[in-house]
C-alpha cells in the first residue's frame, strides 16, 4: 500500500491511516528541508515544539498548518490540493514528502 499526504491551500493533510502507521502518536512535527528534499518529522513530548498535527475530522486524519513554508515553495494559499506519495526515511527520522517541490 502507497501512503501519501495532501498538500494545499497552506496545509499538509496527513490521511489517518499514514499517521497511525508513521506518526502515531505525535502531537506535533516539523516541515524539514535537507539536500532539497522536503522531511515531515514528528515531534514527541510536550517542550518539542514544532507545528500542531491538529485532529482533521472523527476518522482521524491530522492536518499541519504550514502557510508560510508553503509559500516559500510556491505552495501558498489557495494552491489547489494535492497527493504526495511518502515514504520513511530512517536516517531522515521522518517522512520524505515525494514530489512536493
Amino acid at each position: 500500500m502507497t501512503h501519501s499526504v495532501f498538500i494545499g491551500d497552506g496545509r499538509v493533510v496527513v490521511p489517518v491511516a499514514t499517521y497511525d502507521l508513521y506518526l502515531a502518536g505525535a502531537s506535533s512535527a516539523a516541515l524539514v528541508e535537507r539536500d532539497g528534499q522536503i522531511f515531515l518529522v514528528p515531534l514527541h513530548g510536550p517542550t518539542a515544539g514544532g507545528m500542531l498535527l491538529k485532529q482533521r475530522n472523527v476518522l482521524g486524519d491530522r492536518v499541519l498548518l504550514a502557510a508560510d513554508f508553503l509559500a516559500e515553495r510556491g505552495l501558498g494559499r489557495f494552491t489547489p490540493e494535492r497527493p504526495c506519495a511518502v515514504r520513511w526515511v530512517a536516517e531522515a527520522g521522518g517522512l520524505l514528502i515525494e514530489g512536493m517541490t
